[in-house]
């Protein structure tokens, strides 16, 4: 009975290849799959041993059923903790976990698991680029955000005083397990923003997969084979531009709408979660790339509307004035958006868009145009 439940559980998985040659890998998405990551990890690093890089929330909730798959196939492993929350992204805790994964006398051919979110994934990623100048690399994401965004591509870092993940390296996994029944613990404020970055995908370049969500995404936040779907939809959208981009010379640049807006909140709050966090910060900036967009009379009032709307039917923020507390002047933004990673021999770079599903990539964007704009949304 157990294998017939295990053999029907495999059989509703989906995978999404992320196309890179001889360094491509597998996205596994499907219910159960934290069960099965020893068998899963073992086949891509048989006899390989193990740092595992947990956050102390995930640690209490999932890390003793990982710990116990991972023994089940043989797979010896060291389990280290991190503080929980965007502080954990920096330098502090990049030496310590680097210095500990030495401690553990890992060699060059072990490997290095993230077992979290999207802050656990980026840190254990740049861990995993630095130690041993490149250790394979696996990431097991436990929020939605980090399922559809964060663990596929192979961007990895930590945060600087200057702004966000502006110290970090490209290093891709060597396999992503996206569990979505992890997903039925977490927090709706957590699980609403991982919802940011699924509706993005539709927003930037696919609308019907956005009138897809418009109808489906009740049943996505429910649970059931729409979030396998959405998960799955946004996994394939994020594997295409990587594969073709792969380190943002161009197209992949695309998947920073709304972030330069995002990101610079994120800094402007110093990254004080209780205020806002990363995907509530992308709802904002989309919102805002659309409004920069409509003031650029690129596209109309009812595009605008239509985002809004959506975005405000799951729940997400989409003005400045949703965060709380005071938030300083354009200035101080401007000063943030100076140090984005899309600009360019000074200039700004912002992904704007032409409707729904039509977003593309403006260079040379006046800084006076955002600092104007930015005044407006501040005081409105």
């Amino acid at each position: 009975m157990e294998a017939n439940v295990a053999e029907a559980a495999e059989a509703e998985r989906t995978q999404v290849k992320v196309d890179l040659g001889a360094r491509s890998y597998d996205i596994k998405i499907g219910r159960g799959l934290l069960d099965a990551a020893g068998s899963e990890i073992a086949a891509v690093l048989p006899g390989a041993r193990l740092a595992v890089i947990v956050d102390e929330t995930v640690a209490k909730l999932h890390q003793p059923a990982f710990s116990e798959s991972l023994k089940a196939a043989g797979l010896e492993h060291t389990v280290l903790t991190v503080p929980s929350g965007e502080s954990s992204k920096c330098f502090r805790e990049f030496e310590r976990l680097c210095d500990e994964v030495l401690a553990a006398r890992l060699e060059r051919g072990d490997g290095i698991v993230a077992l979290g979110g999207g802050v656990v994934g980026d840190l254990t990623g740049f861990v995993a680029s630095a130690v041993r100048r490149g250790m394979t690399f696996i990431q097991v994401p436990t929020t939605l955000l980090a399922q559809v965004d964060s663990s596929v591509g192979g961007k990895t870092g930590i945060n600087a005083r200057h702004g966000k993940n502006l110290i970090g390296a490209f290093h891709q996994p060597a396999l992503v397990l996206a569990d979505t029944a992890i997903l039925d613990t977490l927090p709706i404020r957590d699980f609403r923003a991982g919802y940011a970055e699924v509706a993005k995908y539709g927003l930037l370049g696919d609308e019907p997969f956005f009138c897809w969500l418009e109808a489906n995404w009740k049943a996505v936040f429910a649970g059931g084979p729409e979030r396998d779907e959405a998960v799955a939809r946004s996994c394939q959208a994020k594997a295409d531009v990587v594969a073709a981009d792969e380190l943002e010379a161009g197209r992949r640049a695309l998947l920073n709408l709304g972030h330069t807006f995002g990101h610079a909140l994120e800094a402007a709050v110093s990254y004080e979660t209780e205020r806002v966090v990363h995907g509530e910060g992308v709802s904002i900036g989309m919102m805002l790339a659309h409004e920069f967009s409509q003031r650029l009379q690129l596209i109309g009032e009812a595009t605008v509307a239509r985002v809004e709307k959506h975005l405000t039917d799951v729940g997400l923020p989409v003005t400045l004035k949703d965060v709380p507390g005071q938030l300083p002047p354009a200035e101080t933004f401007m000063d943030i958006i100076a140090q984005d990673k899309k600009v360019s021999r000074g200039a700004l770079t912002f992904i704007l868009t032409r409707g729904v599903g039509e977003a593309f990539v403006e260079k040379g964007v006046d800084p006076a145009l955002v600092s104007d704009f930015l005044k407006e949304k501040l005081e409105t």
